[in-house]
């Protein structure tokens, strides 16, 4: 299979001052799919416009043809599983069956205390992913559901006519624990990782291959055990976020290098921010677009 390679682009700008623009450019481009991230704000963007992800990607359903939309990722920090299928099969059915869910247990960061609550510990942003991602599968795939559960409840939700993809739109699990990886092996058609996140300060890119390789190993290992086809499950990679940074797109060669040592270890699909001037996905324009059109050529 050839490597896809795809694209992050932010909420950050208004739709008609550049943010049309770079959805229909990333089409142009060829990339397979463009998600964007799903949160009320983020990091060093939180004092500046931020948007939100599934009104944008409605707005850029309307605007491409071919190209996959997704996000990287929803988490359970601001969402409700009833409300958010209500969404995904209205933007599925807006786009014509191009929607991925890119989906994670979410963090620590702003999403989680911006309704008011404390945040949550890692194990209990676990616990609400394990019955967030099974009751999510069910409102996506059920004409109805009514489900009783610790965090979360449904009483005769209807979601007719259901998703335009069948049985419903994909999910990308984002996920480095077993908990996690066992939900992207019983319910993901990709699994996603941002590699070791404990290295991306000090950590080398030879010590990041090692740390992705024992995921990708450990992932091949929770699927043998659920029965899982390993071949049947996707893999993705959201970069920006290992010891390289933006180095790969510093140049052709240097992406098709680092991408190519990836492909080795079993990824099936790259994802690269949209340059965003003065920030951590500062690059040039001229160069990402120059990788966009030939790197998935020279990875085949």
């Amino acid at each position: 299979m050839s490597l896809r390679l795809s694209t992050v682009i932010l909420p950050y700008r208004r739709w008609h001052e550049g943010g049309r623009a770079a959805w229909t450019r990333a089409e142009q481009l060829g990339f397979h799919t463009a998600y964007t991230y799903d949160h009320l704000s983020w990091r060093t963007f939180r004092d500046g416009p931020w948007f939100g992800a599934v009104p944008t990607l409605t707005a850029a359903a309307s605007v491409t043809d071919r190209l996959r939309l997704g996000t990287l990722v929803t988490s359970p920090n601001f969402r409700h599983p009833v409300t958010l299928a209500k969404e995904l099969i209205s933007l599925d059915d807006i786009s014509g069956g191009r929607v991925t869910l890119g989906i994670g247990a979410g963090g620590s960061g702003f999403d989680a205390t911006a309704l008011g609550q404390e945040p949550w510990t890692p194990r209990e942003r676990a616990d609400r992913f394990a019955e967030f991602v099974p009751l999510l599968d069910r409102l996506l795939c059920e004409d109805a559901v009514s489900y009783e559960g610790d965090f979360y409840s449904a009483h005769e939700a209807r979601n007719i006519p259901g998703c335009v993809q069948r049985p419903r739109l994909p999910f990308a699990v984002a996920a480095t624990g077993p908990r996690g990886m066992r939900l992207a092996a019983r319910f993901g058609q990709a699994w996603v990782t941002t590699g070791d996140p404990k290295l991306y300060e000090n950590g080398t890119p030879e010590q990041s291959i090692q740390a992705i390789r024992g995921q990708a190993e450990r992932l091949d290992d929770i699927c043998a055990e659920v029965g899982r086809d390993m071949s049947d499950l996707d893999r993705v990679l959201l970069t920006g976020f290992t010891p390289d940074r933006v180095g790969p797109l510093q140049s052709l060669n240097a992406f098709v290098d680092f991408a190519g040592r990836h492909v080795e270890l079993g990824f099936t699909e790259i994802v690269i921010h949209w340059p965003i001037p003065d920030s951590p996905f500062a690059a040039d324009e001229k160069v990402f677009e120059q990788i966009a059109m030939e790197a998935p050529a020279q990875l085949r």
